[in-house]
């Protein structure tokens, strides 16, 4: 938990004031239900930040009040409570109507420091039963909200786009699993959760006016400068496809890999959301599953860009009927790949401190993934070495080298990448320093997710402020905290996570 803290002047709980935006659609697009309570909730963490984003005075977060609401006991005055439904395509294969099988949506409050109707949605996941449920039991546990809540706070420090995570309450109600665990409600923070199955959902539904109306919303909502274009709905699906593939290139630069990137766990804002058997990449393999459930790997990491293109196709075959002619949305969908390529393109000079763009900087990038890929080099402690090589120093590339199995092979192509730097005047000091600011010392190792999930299932919620904190500020040194830059014990190659976890 978050240590007790003296009003700052932000809003109480009984002052957040809800509107309800997506529960003025027509009542097919959702049901309204309230959550299921669990008993004896207790505050396990909480984000002072994403509270900020709501101007909620984090005085609030420790008391029972607080607690009472974001289990689901409690409905604050204003909320409306709903789950969505959607369908999506679940590792390619069409899987009809899914929904909201867990998730309650209480409304959406104002956005702290921004101008009206800028606000964010609050969405218990986790809080029971509902419509959209299939075989699920509608409940959470605290494992998996957890590694939803660091990594939805971890990302946004990486400068992601993704959802927020304001807190966990737990709860000692058992869950049936793979074996029984406790009960937790995760609260997000979105925009909008609506996501590319919302719209696939009346395409094969083949309610075109309900397709529409769900269009014309998120055009009014979110993207009001595409009202006026020739075609906004090809405009609408050009920009998703956009804000798709920059944040599918961020992913790839940091080493982030979803786990289970179906349909409906894409957000029509290009928006990560929807954390479960995430992992980041630690020895550097391009055809790594982090998903133990995703046996053909259709979501490895090299798989990624690939999938998301597929997954921007769902999107524009749901709303060819909205824009009316094939060639038209094909060319609202060719955005992706030269968009991501130059996004990408962009990060990796970063990340390699280059300031300047050179012909064959692609084949130094190749060369630099294949000798990665052949000594299975730790992918997070590459780039932050990297970043204290010294033109004129090969000395410093020990920390560096020493990660390569293959040293001499590492050696050829850092004296190339030291002519590439010399090629552009390069200075170590102010490149330091930039490649310090785009490449993390801290990510959310699975193992330090694990270290922290079984502290908590003794009641110990220490580990997660301590990662929390740290995750924070990823790219700051933080001596005192070196050991979670460390690689990786022997024990967390045994981990693995799954579409339960």
């Amino acid at each position: 938990m978050i240590s007790p803290a003296t009003s700052t002047g932000g809003r109480r709980i009984d002052q957040l004031k809800f509107s309800h935006s997506f529960s003025a659609l027509p009542p097919a697009f959702y049901t309204r239900l309230m959550p299921t309570p669990l008993p004896a909730p207790y505050l396990v963490c909480a984000s002072a930040s994403s509270a900020a984003l709501i101007d909620l005075d984090p005085s609030e977060i420790t008391s029972n009040e607080f607690a009472q609401i974001f289990i689901g006991s409690q409905v604050p005055v204003g909320a409306l409570p709903l789950s969505a439904v959607y369908s999506g395509h679940q590792f390619g294969v069409w899987a009809g109507q899914l929904g909201d099988g867990r998730a309650i949506l209480l409304g959406e409050v104002p956005a702290a420091g921004t101008p009206p109707p800028s606000t964010l949605e609050l969405q218990l996941k986790g809080a029971g039963l509902t419509p959209y449920s299939r075989m699920g039991d509608g409940r959470a546990v605290l494992r998996s909200s957890i590694r939803e809540f660091l990594c939805s706070e971890a990302m946004a420090a990486l400068g992601i786009p993704t959802s927020r995570a304001l807190c966990i309450i737990g709860s000692d109600a058992r869950v049936i699993r793979e074996t029984p665990e406790t009960a937790a409600v995760v609260t997000r923070m979105a925009p909008t959760f609506v996501r590319f199955g919302s719209f696939e959902h009346w395409f094969y539904s083949d309610k075109k006016d309900e397709l529409k109306t769900l269009a014309d919303y998120i055009i009014e909502r979110f993207y009001p400068e595409l009202r006026d274009a020739p075609n906004p709905y090809s405009a609408l699906l050009s920009e998703a496809t956009r804000r798709t593939a920059h944040m599918i290139a961020q992913w790839q630069a940091v080493g982030f890999m979803h786990g289970v990137m179906n349909t409906d766990n894409m957000s029509i804002l290009g928006l990560t959301i929807d954390y479960g058997p995430f992992g980041f990449m630690e020895g550097f393999n391009a055809q790594h599953i982090c998903n133990h459930t995703d046996q053909q790997g259709r979501y490895a990491y090299s798989m990624q860009p690939q999938i998301g293109q597929w997954n921007c196709y769902a999107l524009g075959q749901a709303m060819l009927p909205l824009i009316g002619s094939i060639e038209e949305t094909h060319a609202a969908l060719e955005v992706y790949k030269p968009e991501f390529s130059a996004k990408l393109d962009v990060l990796l000079h970063a990340k390699l401190g280059l300031r300047t763009a050179q012909p064959d900087d692609d084949k130094l990038f190749e060369a630099m993934f294949g000798l990665m890929q052949a000594s299975h080099v730790d992918f997070t402690l590459f780039f932050r070495h990297l970043g204290d090589l010294q033109l004129e120093n090969s000395a410093t590339d020990e920390p560096l080298r020493d990660l390569f199995i293959d040293r001499p092979a590492f050696d050829i192509w850092a004296e190339r990448y030291r002519a590439r730097l010399r090629q552009e005047d390069s200075h170590d000091i102010p490149r330091r320093l930039a490649m310090h600011a785009v490449n993390p010392k801290y990510v959310l190792r699975n193992y330090l997710a694990q270290v922290a999930i079984e502290k908590a299932q003794n009641k110990d919620f220490s580990e997660i402020t301590k990662l929390l904190a740290v995750l924070e500020k990823p790219f700051e040194e933080q001596p005192e905290n070196a050991k979670y830059a460390e690689l990786p014990p022997d024990w967390a190659s045994e981990l693995e996570v799954s579409c339960s976890s």
